[in-house]
Formats: C-alpha cells, structure tokens, sequence
C-alpha cells in the first residue's frame, strides 16, 4: 500500500527522494500509477487496431451486394469480437489509463490508495485480452453477437469454444475493471490534497469518480449474467434452456442491466476531458461548475432505470415499455444540461482552436447527433421498428466514436505534454482530427438511411433487389459508408505517425503550454515518480490558474493579471519540499497472480487439471505478494548527500 509521508523537515541531513528507475524491469514490475497508465494507454491503443482492423473487413464485406470477402461463419465472429475489443479492450482501458495517470495528480496525491493491486489490474486486463483473442486460434472466436443473447449463445448454436472463450474472457476483463473500481473510489474519498473539498475537484476527476460507482455495481450483475451462461455450457446448467422451463429473456435483462450503465461508463470519461480542455483554450472558467459534475451524477444514477429499452421488441408488455420509455426521455435532461454548459462556456470566450480543442468541439457535435437520434428510440414505435437495422448501428457509433473516442483524442493532444514532455505535432493533428470528423460522418450518417431503408443488423449479405434508385440505392449509401470507415483509419494513421514524429522530432514543451488551470499541470513535466516535492494545498476550484493569476480593478472594471507562471509556482512548491518521501516497492507477484487467471480459463475450457494448476499460481501469487516488503528498500533511495538535491532543497545555496 501507499504510504502517505510524514510531516516535512528541514533537515538537510535527513533529505532523501526516490531514485527514478529505468530499463524495462521499471515498466514490467512498476507500481507507479503513471507508468501503468501508459501501459494501459499503450494496450488499448494496440486493440483499437484490432478492433479497426476488424471493422474495416466489415465494411468490406458491406460494401457491395451478395459480397463474399467473408463467409458467413467469418463474419460472425468479426462483428462479435470487433464490438467486443472496442468496448471492453479499447475505450474502457483508454479511459483507465487516463484515469490512473491523471487522478492522483489532479487531486495532489503522490500515487493511487493501493498501488500493487493497480498493477494486477493492468495485468489482468492484459492477461484477459490476449485471452480473448487466442480463440481466433483455437477453433474460432465467439460469433453470437456482443450482447450473446441466448438460445444463440447456447452449445446447440454455437458448439464451438469461441463462447466459451468470451465469457471467461470478460469474467477476468471484469475482475480487472472491479479491482480498478474499488482503487479509485478510495483513492478520490481519502487521498486528496488538504483544501480539496470534493466540490474543488476537477470535472475530469468528478466524471471518473462517477463511472467507477457504476462499475462497482454494474459488474457484479453481468459476472452473474456470465457465470450463469458458463455453467450452462460447460457443466450442463440450464439457466436459459426454454425446454427446461427457464427463461432466455433472464439474460437479456441482465445484461441490459450491465449493458446500459455501461454506456455511461464509456462516455462520462470523455466528458470530463472536455470539460478539463474547453475552459482551458476558451480562455474562462467552466459555465455552472455545479451543473456540470451534479448532471454527471445525475446521468450515472438515472442510467440504471432505462436497460429494458434495448428490449421492447421482445413482448415485455404496455407497462414496462411505458415505464423505460420515460426514463429514456428524462435521462436526455442532464446530458442536455451539460451541451448547454459546455457551449455556454465557448460563449464569448477567446477561443485558441488548438487540436485538442477541435476535437472537443467535434466530440460536442458528433455526441449531439447521436443524442437526438438516440431520443427517438425512447418513443417505443419507433424503435420496434428502428431496432435491429443500421439505424441503430447509426446512433451508438455517433455516441460511442463521435462522442467517447473524440473525447479521448482530445485528451490526447491535451495532456500529451505532460505526459512525454513534448506537444503532439499541431498541424498532424489538425489533420487527425479533420479526416476522423469527415470519416465518422461519411461512415455512420448513411446508416441512418440504410436503417430507415431496411438494412438488417448482423447480416453477412444484403441482397441486390433490395437495392433502389437515388435516395433509396442501398449500394450507394453501403459505398459511402465503407470509404467513410477508409478515412477514419487514414485519420487514425495520421495520428500514429504524429506520436513517431513527436517521439523522434519535437522539442521539449514549456512546463505549462495551454496556460492550464488545474493540480496536474503545477508538477513537472513528466512528472516525478512520487509526483510532488510538496503535497500542495488547495484553497479554490483551479487551483494553478488562481496561483498564476489575481483580480485587479481598473478603469475598465475588474480584470485578471498574470502575477507568477507556473515554473514559479513549481519553485515555490519544491522550495518547501518534503523531506521524507516514501513509496511502495516495485513487484513481480502482481503479474504470477494474473498470469495465474487465464490457465484457470483455459483448463475449464480444455482440460480441468489445467484449472488446478492455474489457481496454484493465483495462490503462489498472493502469499508472494503478502510476504513481500511494502516499502522501497534504502537502495532505492537518493544519498542525502546528493549535492543536486541539497542544491534543491536550499535555493539560495
């Protein structure tokens, strides 16, 4: 566990920091909140090109009528494990490695509240992607559709083991995710800096906050949802088995449960990354602080009474559909609360239209038009007939791509500097964000019309009669939308060469580039490994900008005045540095005890003794772990007679 350090002393005698590990030991065994999010941002990156990939042999196939660029078994699997690693392997991680990179350092804490079972989440998750995708060579991948709805999920459907792998998969994705969970939430309630009343935190670290509540709750109820589908393939349950009396719709509804929060667990991350980048280059403070993180909150938890709209085709009855059809318009509220927040922010400021900033824009615009087509399916006729055509297709990509993964770019080229010590090329990324705002149009506005024509979801082929004159000529909107998927991966491409170029080219950026406003930005760039020299003390909302600037009255009325920048704040800080730091040691037990997960996996799947052995090495795993020192040995410390150091702790020496 982290230990918090003991109260400051001036003692240079006594002064001692940690020493900044290097060479690859320092990334595979690091317990460094920001390492591991890098790691998790560099994973997620890895199967946003799986996923990408897989998307494009979609359109492919989409692309013509009668096309036969996949058979239909292929095709199966490409649009169950495509959804499946862009949801469960690209934009959730993506948001935790966000998360774990920025969280304690907006909120002035030196790590997370347990930073060894951070790394076992990284772990597991990576261990549980692989996972997944090893069943591409094991006899097939899962092929019954992301949601998995039975009797198609079942051993008579789908007797391969590409289910099977699925199911365990997520089982041990979700444990991961959990343990994330249960990290942040303490981490936020118990860890921030004195003065940080959680009304003071940024947006970004609020949303966060958020989404792992409804990761805490929603994952129990989808395990459930895959445990009980496991035992019925594996050991001959019958939770689902109609000939048996159950019940398939039981699975739906769980899902749904889960399905429907997670929704939010995917966007909220992004919203807080705009509300972080919009006041920054608009050069004002965020509009209705209050109704921003309160309208966050208020989406998480209304999120839990709209699952069942994804099933009014499915008979639920007059009742149910009514209910859910009015939750689905009242959870429309709050996030219209935010579009307005967000605009009225933009609104007289003195706009600086950076990359990160258009991406914010374009994540607005985009998000928009999938909010109001999402409103439409909460009016129950029209989604009895929308559902299940590209209509829908339509509307949770222009949610899901437009709006979370726009937001996560901005994120991106926002935070990119303080990350790596350098800025993203700004002319690459304007044309990153132009070719992914053009190719997500030309790729998911056609669908709406192919939906409203009758294109059926989830089919390898569309037949040529089908096919119509002008408005109605499938093959043309099918043609639009496969070149549109084309410029989203040039866009993507374009962004890939910009981190090289960056990497290779750019020069050292200035400590604090976009003039920024919170905690994050008041530490180096990279930042230290125990973040602060000086845990800070927070005394109002954007702590930073308050530092660097004060109200003065004029002629004109009151005006702000740039009175420090932030390298004098940084100095200020490490002028008062603590003279003990502590943090916990590296460890390799993370990494046994997650490897130990997927043998347990792939023994149920193959060979039951396998699964023993598996558990051994999860056992071996957690006594190594609690046998362990907690704390870095005294080698990993500096020599209090570091004359760099001493030089640091006393600026006038």
């Amino acid at each position: 566990m982290a230990l918090t350090s003991p109260a400051p002393s001036r003692s240079l005698g006594a002064f001692r920091r940690p020493v900044e590990a290097t060479g690859w030991k320092s990334w595979v065994f690091t317990v460094d909140h920001k390492r591991i999010g890098i790691m998790y941002g560099a994973v997620a990156l890895f199967f946003f090109l799986v996923g990408g990939t897989e998307a494009l042999l979609i359109r492919l196939q989409l692309a013509a009528p009668d096309n036969t660029v996949l058979g239909a078994g292929l095709y199966n699997e490409m649009f169950t494990m495509h959804a499946t690693t862009m949801v469960f392997l690209f934009v959730m991680p993506l948001a935790a490695a966000f998360a774990n990179y920025l969280l304690p350092l907006q909120i002035g804490a030196r790590d997370v509240a347990f930073p060894r079972l951070n790394a076992l989440s990284f772990w597991i998750f990576l261990f549980g992607g692989i996972f997944i995708n090893t069943s591409w060579f094991l006899g097939g991948a899962a092929d019954g559709g992301w949601f998995m709805y039975s009797p198609n999920s079942s051993g008579l459907f789908s007797p391969s083991h590409g289910v099977d792998f699925w199911v365990l998969g997520l089982q041990i994705v979700g444990i991961a995710s959990l343990l994330s969970s249960i990290n942040l939430i303490v981490t936020v309630l118990n860890m921030r800096a004195p003065g940080m009343k959680l009304m003071r935190m940024p947006v970004f670290t609020w949303m966060v906050l958020v989404v792992q509540f409804l990761l805490l709750f929603a994952l129990p109820v989808i395990t459930v949802a895959l445990f009980l589908l496991s035992f019925q393939r594996n050991f001959g349950a019958s939770f689902f088995d109609v000939d048996k009396g159950a019940d398939p719709l039981l699975w739906q509804h769980l899902f749904w449960i889960f399905g429907h929060p997670e929704v939010y667990i995917i966007i909220l991350p992004s919203f807080g990354i705009i509300s972080e980048v919009l006041p920054t280059f608009s050069r004002k403070p965020l509009f209705g602080y209050k109704f921003v993180v309160f309208s966050g909150a208020t989406i998480g938890f209304v999120g839990w009474g709209v699952w069942a709209h994804h099933m009014f085709a499915s008979g639920m009855g007059p009742v149910s559909v009514a209910a859910f059809s009015v939750a689905t318009m009242l959870i429309a509220i709050p996030t219209g609360v935010k579009i307005c927040n967000w605009t009225l922010t933009m609104w007289g400021g003195k706009l600086w239209f950076t990359s990160a900033m258009l991406f914010a824009i374009g994540m607005i615009v985009l998000f928009t038009i999938g909010g109001l087509s999402g409103v439409t399916h909460a009016v129950a006729t029209a989604d009895t007939q929308q559902t299940d055509t590209y209509h829908i297709v339509a509307h949770f990509h222009y949610v899901i791509v437009g709006g979370a993964v726009m937001g996560l770019f901005a994120g991106f080229y926002y935070w990119w500097p303080k990350i790596f010590g350098k800025a993203l090329n700004e002319r690459l990324g304007k044309w990153n964000f132009w070719l992914m705002f053009i190719g997500i149009n030309f790729t998911f506005g056609p669908m709406h019309v192919l939906g409203m024509q009758g294109q059926p979801r989830r089919m390898v082929v569309w037949p040529d009669k089908l096919t119509g004159e002008g408005y109605f000529d499938l093959a043309f909107w099918n043609e639009v939308a496969t070149w549109g998927a084309f410029t989203i991966a040039t866009g993507v491409s374009v962004f890939l060469w910009n981190v090289w170029y960056t990497h290779r080219k750019a020069e050292v950026a200035p400590l604090d580039p976009w003039d920024a406003r919170t905690l994050e930005w008041m530490t180096a760039s990279p930042p230290k490994a125990h973040n602060f020299d000086a845990i800070p003390n927070v005394h109002a909302l954007d702590e930073l900008f308050h530092r660097k600037y004060e109200e003065v009255d004029t002629d004109k009325g009151v005006r702000l005045k740039k009175t420090s920048t932030a390298e004098e704040v940084l100095a200020a800080e490490e002028a008062r540095g603590d003279a003990h730091i502590h943090l916990p040691s590296p460890s390799y037990w993370p990494i046994v005890l997650a490897f130990g997960l997927p043998i347990i996996a792939y023994g149920i799947i193959f060979n039951l003794i396998m699964a023993f052995v598996g558990a051994a090495i999860v056992l071996l795993g957690a006594f190594g772990w609690v046998l362990e020192p907690s704390v870095a040995e005294p080698g990993d410390y500096e020599s209090p007679s570091d004359d760099h150091h001493m030089k640091e702790l006393d600026p006038v020496g």
